[in-house]
C-alpha cells in the first residue's frame, strides 16, 4: 500500500528585514513568528488524526527549519529533495517595487504565461509531481509531508484542478504554513483539503517568487 494522504506544507514567515525577493538565496531563516507558524502546521496535521511516516523538504533553510516541528511531533527525519525547491527568478535579491520601476526590467515580464522572469511553470509542475509520486509510493502506510514553497505548491494545485498555470502572483491561495492535501486515486492526484492553521494576519510575506 502507498501513502494514505500527501500534504504540501508551505514554510513559515522568513526574517527578511529588507523586503527582498529571496528566492534561492542562502541565509534566509524563519523569524520567531515563522517558527510558531511551522509548529502550528505540524500540530494541525497531528490534531487531524493523521500519522505522518514520510517527511521531505527542499534544501533551503526556511523549509528545513519548517520541517523541524514535524520531526519533533512524529519522529521522522526529513529527506532533502531538490525537486521541491523554489523556482529560479531574475529578480532574486531585489525589492520588487523598485525593480519594476526600471524600464530595463520590463523585458522580463513579456511572457507571463511561461513565465519569462524565471523557471517555466510547466517544469515546476513536472518536478513537483515526480517528487510527490516518489513520496507517495515510498511508504507502506500513513501520510507523506512535503515542506515546500508558495509557487511550487500553487502551480501544483492549478495543475491538479485542470486550470491554466498562468496566474497573478498576488492572488495565490497559499498562505504561510498552509497545508494543501492530496490523494492519488487511480493514478491521478486529487486535492482533498486546504487549511491555514497558523496566525498570519501580521506576517510579512514579500519574498516569495
Amino acid at each position: 500500500m502507498p501513502a494514505e494522504r500527501l500534504h504540501l506544507v508551505r514554510h513559515g514567515e522568513v526574517y527578511n528585514p529588507r523586503g527582498v525577493l529571496y528566492g534561492r538565496l542562502p541565509g534566509y531563516s524563519l523569524s520567531a513568528a515563522g517558527r510558531d507558524m511551522a509548529r502550528a502546521a505540524a500540530e494541525w496535521v497531528q490534531a487531524s488524526g493523521r500519522e505522518v511516516t514520510s517527511l521531505t523538504c527542499s534544501p533551503l533553510q526556511r523549509t528545513r527549519e519548517s520541517s523541524e516541528p514535524f520531526t519533533e511531533v512524529y519522529g521522522v527525519d526529513p529527506r532533502i529533495d531538490e525537486r521541491v525547491i523554489e523556482p529560479t527568478n531574475v529578480f532574486e535579491g531585489r525589492r520588487m517595487k523598485i525593480a519594476l520601476m526600471n524600464p530595463f526590467n520590463w523585458r522580463h515580464l513579456r511572457k507571463p504565461a511561461i513565465p519569462s522572469w524565471g523557471e517555466p511553470y510547466a517544469e515546476v509542475i513536472v518536478r513537483m509531481n515526480a517528487a510527490m509520486t516518489q513520496a507517495w509510493k515510498g511508504v507502506d502506510s500513513g501520510d507523506a509531508v512535503i515542506v515546500s514553497h508558495q509557487l511550487p505548491i500553487w502551480v501544483t494545485h492549478l495543475a491538479v484542478a485542470g486550470e491554466p498555470s498562468q496566474h497573478d502572483p498576488r492572488n495565490r491561495r497559499c498562505a504561510l504554513s498552509s497545508v494543501t492535501s492530496f490523494e492519488m486515486r487511480d493514478g491521478t492526484w486529487t486535492e482533498v483539503s486546504y487549511a491555514e492553521p497558523a496566525q498570519t494576519s501580521d506576517a510579512v510575506d514579500v519574498g516569495a517568487v
